[in-house]
C-alpha cells in the first residue's frame, strides 16, 4: 500500500486504540493496538477515569504500533487523534492531575444544572449535566481543595499532549464542546465564563488551537525514531471524527453512530450558523461546524440486556423477524439520564405494560425499538437543517444486529446505509490529518466504503408513530412535561 502514512489515535469511552492508514485513508492491516479499560462508576452517580491510567494505556497503544511500524521500515508523516467529547480534569501548576476525569456521564452535578446560564444559542450546549459548566458548580461546593488546587483545566488530548511535548495542545473541536466556547465568535463565551469558577487564563489558548507539535520530548523521542517529525495534531472529538470517516461531510449525508452512547449529526461547512433549540452545535474546526443530537443511552442498553436477562440463543434471529410492538411494553430507556430532546441528566429508565406472560426477549425488542424512536425525535429536529437524502450508520453496537438497523429504518421512515469502515473515528481523525498535511485536497476525496441498505417497511409506519405516542404519553405521565 502506497505511503505517506499516518496514524490514528482513538482515545474512546471504553477502550483505546492505536492504527494506521495509507494515502488512500485505508487502514493498514497487521498494524495497530488496542487497551480496553472501564469507567469507574459510583453509586452517587460518578464517572470517572484515572488520567494516569488512561495515559498509560495510550502510551502503551503508541508504543506496540511504533514498534510494528518501525520493523516495517515505514516512516509517519502525521498523527491525527480522536477523543471522548466534554471530559475534563485539572492539573497543578506542575501538570500533575488534581482531581480525576470527570465524563460526560457523570451525573453528580445534576442539581447544579439550573445554575447554569442558558447560553445555549451562543455555546450550541444545553444546560445539562454532560458539559463542564454544571460539573465546575458542583466542584466548587463538593470538592473546594480540588478547585483550589487545579492551576489548568483541560481533556484528556491536552493532557497527553502536555505529556508528549512539554505542554499542552487543544483543538476547536475539543473545546467546542465543553459549554464554555461561542460557536460563531471563535472564542470563549464571556457570559458563561463569568458565571463559572473558572478563569479565562486557566484554559487553552485559542491562538494555538489545531496547530500540530512535532518536536516530542525524552524520552520518546528516542523511544520513537519513526515518529520523529512527524506533524501530531491535536485530538478532536469523537463525534466530528466518526462523521469524517463515515464520509458524512456535508448537509446531505447524516450520519447515525451507536457505540455506548449514540449520535446523529450533520457537519456544515459556513462562517456562521443559527443553532436551533434542541439540537447541540459543536465544530469539527474553525471552517466546519457538526450539528445534530445524542442520547445517553445507545449500545449500553443492549449491553445491560444481555448482562441483565436470559436472552435466548437465537436473540438476533428473532429481532429481525418480531412484529414491532407486539411485545405490549413502553420502555423509557434513560438508564444513565438522557440529552436529546429532553435534556434531564437525572431521567431514569421505566417499563411499563410488564405482564407475567412477558419474556426476557419482549424487554430487549421494547428497549432497542425505545433507542430507535430517540434517534427518530433527533432526525425530526435535524431535517430543517438540511436535505437529508441519506443516512450512514455506524457503529459495532448496532451494525453486530441487522435486526436493530432495520429498527433504525422503520423508525426514522427513511433508508439507512451500513458503513463498512471498521473504525470510523480513527479513520475520521487520519483524513483531518491528511488534508491538514496536504495529503489529501479535501476530506471528501477519499469516500467511506458503505454495504447494505435498509429500507423502511411501510407496513410498520403506523406502530412507530403509536409507540412513539405512548413513549411521550409516558414520559408525561412520569416527568410531568
Amino acid at each position: 500500500m502506497p505511503g505517506p502514512y499516518t496514524v490514528s489515535l482513538d482515545v474512546g469511552s471504553s477502550s483505546v486504540r492505536a492504527l494506521l492508514f495509507d494515502s488512500e485513508a485505508r487502514q493498514m492491516e497487521g498494524f495497530g493496538a488496542q487497551v480496553a479499560y472501564r469507567i469507574r462508576t459510583t453509586p452517587d452517580g460518578g464517572a470517572e477515569i484515572d488520567a494516569d491510567e488512561l495515559l498509560e494505556h495510550t502510551l502503551d497503544c503508541l508504543d506496540e504500533l511504533h514498534r510494528q511500524v518501525h520493523a516495517a521500515g515505514f516512516t509517519i508523516t502525521a498523527v491525527g487523534g480522536s477523543a471522548f467529547w466534554h471530559s475534563f480534569l485539572g492539573v497543578d501548576a506542575d501538570g500533575k492531575p488534581t482531581l480525576p476525569i470527570l465524563h460526560l456521564l457523570d451525573t453528580r452535578c445534576v442539581p447544579f444544572v439550573d445554575r447554569v446560564p442558558d447560553a445555549h444559542a451562543r455555546t450550541g450546549c444545553m444546560p445539562h449535566s454532560s458539559y463542564w459548566p454544571a460539573k465546575l458548580l458542583w466542584l466548587a461546593e463538593h470538592r473546594p481543595e480540588h478547585m483550589r488546587a487545579t492551576a489548568r483545566w483541560l481533556s484528556f488530548p491536552e493532557y497527553l499532549f502536555q505529556q508528549l511535548f512539554g505542554h499542552a495542545r487543544a483543538s476547536t473541536s475539543m473545546l467546542s464542546a465543553t459549554g464554555l466556547w461561542n460557536q460563531n465568535a471563535h472564542d470563549y463565551d464571556a457570559g458563561m465564563l463569568a458565571a463559572l469558577p473558572i478563569r479565562r487564563d486557566q484554559l487553552p489558548d485559542p491562538a494555538a488551537f489545531d496547530e500540530p507539535e512535532t518536536q516530542l520530548r525524552e524520552p520518546f523521542a528516542t523511544d520513537w525514531p519513526a515518529f520523529r517529525g512527524a506533524k501530531w495534531f491535536p485530538a478532536l472529538g469523537d463525534g466530528a471524527c466518526n462523521n469524517l470517516g463515515s464520509g458524512c461531510t456535508s448537509r446531505d449525508r447524516a450520519s447515525l453512530m451507536v457505540g455506548t452512547t449514540g449520535a446523529m449529526r450533520l457537519v456544515v461547512e459556513a462562517d456562521r450558523i443559527e443553532i436551533p433549540r434542541g439540537l447541540w452545535c459543536y465544530r469539527v474546526d474553525r471552517k466546519r461546524f457538526v450539528i445534530g443530537g445524542a442520547l445517553s443511552n445507545g449500545g449500553e442498553v443492549f449491553a445491560w440486556a444481555k448482562r441483565t436477562l436470559q436472552l435466548p440463543k437465537d436473540q438476533e434471529a428473532r429481532l429481525e423477524s418480531a412484529v414491532p410492538g407486539s411485545h405490549l411494553l413502553t420502555v423509557l430507556p434513560f438508564f444513565s439520564g438522557e440529552r436529546t430532546p429532553y435534556w434531564h441528566g437525572d431521567l431514569r429508565a421505566a417499563i411499563t405494560g410488564l405482564s407475567f406472560s412477558t419474556e426476557p426477549f419482549d424487554i430487549l425488542r421494547a428497549s432497542l425499538e425505545a433507542v430507535s424512536l430517540g434517534f427518530s425525535e433527533i432526525y425530526r429536529l435535524l431535517e430543517p437543517q438540511g436535505r437529508i437524502p441519506e443516512v450512514i450508520a455506524s457503529g459495532g453496537a448496532l451494525l453486530k444486529s441487522p435486526g436493530w438497523t432495520q429498527m433504525m429504518a422503520d423508525s426514522l421512515g427513511r433508508p439507512v446505509t451500513a458503513c463498512t469502515e471498521p473504525e470510523t473515528s480513527c479513520r475520521g481523525a487520519a483524513l483531518w490529518a491528511m488534508e491538514r498535511t496536504g495529503i489529501i485536497h479535501d476530506l471528501a476525496a477519499v469516500p467511506a466504503s458503505t454495504g447494505a441498505v435498509f429500507e423502511p417497511r411501510p407496513e410498520h409506519r403506523e406502530t412507530y408513530q403509536t409507540l412513539r405516542a405512548a413513549q411521550h404519553a409516558l414520559y408525561a405521565r412520569l416527568y410531568g412535561h
